[in-house]
């Protein structure tokens, strides 16, 4: 189905879904772009609503909780995809090496956005970061200072929370952690850790800060945004008791730097609207998006000189590792491999 030939009803339909691949023909609208989008329908339409007032070309959204990837390869050479947005650079690389993607040649985005957060060959674009951080209780936790490599201490034994160890964040915190210690010190790191957990990984980052509130743990991983999500959410109130009951302490600010990762675009490899997409892409590296993306997300604008929203700069002051995404994302099979071999799922040692 063509986007241009979808009724509003049927957008809206698809807006609310859950896609699997499935074939679909392209989409050859004068004016327009296809977006298929893992992020939040009302996080990215400010964005959207800024690109088509200031180039006047029309924006078309499907969104989904997953497949989006898989539906663009089944699709083929009838994709009406012309963008996918998505976050970590473990699934933004992961579309280039699944070869649903094509380079991305801009001088714009190359002047607007560091190469830390640019593929080297084009295929994904950072947009935003977010800092791989951690989530300190108030009441336990004195101090305000901490690195990664502490996390494996066993002052810490039986008080740290965290999501599954092959969750997409925590492989891309590994990978770093690869590049910057090499993979034999990452593995005794990765068994200090597990046996420092008080539970075994599970649930998302904001269920670790419930954890902390609850007193299950003293300490958590997760994103910066998070906080910012906690702290805003109207619709469930007790978030906020969870995120008034920690603290975000940014690891190594005194050496290397805090673990961000990103959020991306990609430009799909049969994108119809090509120039449109480029449009898109371009105007999103500029300042005026990076402060509409940031402000929205509660994430870092990856822009120089783009500031952080009030809320996000509350949070402390970030120092960023310069660890080129690319290098993280080299690391990602072996950081999953570690992952497994020290059955870091399993949790603590008995």
């Amino acid at each position: 189905m063509a986007f241009n030939a979808l009724s509003t009803l049927a957008r809206r339909a698809l807006l609310a879904t859950t896609f699997v691949a499935v074939a679909a023909p392209a989409a050859l609208a004068d004016g327009e772009v296809n977006i298929y989008s893992y992020r939040q329908p009302t996080l990215i339409q400010p964005l959207l609503d800024a690109f088509t007032a200031e180039t006047g070309v029309k924006t078309n959204v499907i969104f989904a909780n997953e497949g989006l990837e898989e539906r663009i390869a089944a699709e083929g050479a009838n994709s009406p995809a012309d963008v996918l947005l998505t976050v970590d650079i473990g699934r933004l690389d992961g579309a280039k090496q699944a070869g649903i993607t094509q380079p991305i040649v801009s001088d714009v985005v190359k002047e607007n956005i560091p190469a830390t957060y640019l593929d080297p060959e084009g295929h994904w674009v950072g947009l935003t970061t977010r800092a791989r951080v951690i989530y300190a209780s108030k009441d336990r936790v004195q101090q305000d200072t901490i690195t990664y490599e502490e996390l494996a201490d066993p002052k810490w034994k039986g008080k740290i929370c965290t999501r599954s160890g092959q969750h997409v964040y925590t492989i891309g915190l590994v990978a770093s952690m690869i590049a910057n210690k090499g993979a034999e010190e990452t593995e005794k790191w990765l068994v200090g850790l597990r046996d420092n957990l008080a539970r075994k990984p599970a649930g998302n980052d904001r269920s670790q800060v419930q954890g902390i509130k609850n007193g299950e743990c003293d300490i958590s991983l997760g994103n910066t945004y998070y906080m910012g999500a906690m702290m805003t959410n109207e619709k469930e109130p007790e978030q906020k008791e969870w995120a008034a009951s920690a603290k975000i302490l940014f690891p190594n600010a005194a050496d290397r730097g805090t673990q961000v990762n990103i959020a991306g675009i990609v430009m799909a490899k049969n994108a119809p609207n090509k120039d449109n997409a480029l449009k898109l892409v371009e105007f999103l590296s500029t300042p005026k998006a990076q402060q509409i993306y940031a402000e929205a997300s509660h994430e870092y604008p990856v822009t120089p000189g783009t500031e952080p929203s009030d809320l996000v700069k509350s949070f402390g002051t970030l120092k960023a590792d310069t660890l080129p995404l690319a290098e993280m994302a080299k690391n990602r099979k072996a950081a999953s491999e570690l992952v497994d071999k020290v059955r870091f799922d399993d949790g603590p040692a008995s």
